[in-house]
């Protein structure tokens, strides 16, 4: 298993108190770009198209790493 996946795993069982530097790990490993340009939010973009814009101030809020995770595992 590798870190990303571990981190992926607890998100999933604990989505209170992530840095947006975690999401971007999780995103490397499973092919997600992202982009921040000059903005407060992290634009996640997969490969079919689907987006998800994420705030990048600390502490990101859970609803946000729920729809992350869903993202990733859909």
């Amino acid at each position: 298993m590798s870190n990303a996946d571990k981190i992926l795993e607890k998100m999933r069982n604990n989505p209170h108190g992530w840095r947006i530097e975690s999401l971007k790990i999780v995103a490397r490993a499973h092919a997600i770009e992202w982009r921040q340009q000059g903005t407060s939010h992290v634009v996640f973009i997969r490969d079919d198209g689907k987006t998800l814009p994420v705030p990048a101030k600390r502490p990101i809020k859970p609803v946000y790493i729920k729809k992350f995770v869903h993202l990733v595992l859909e």
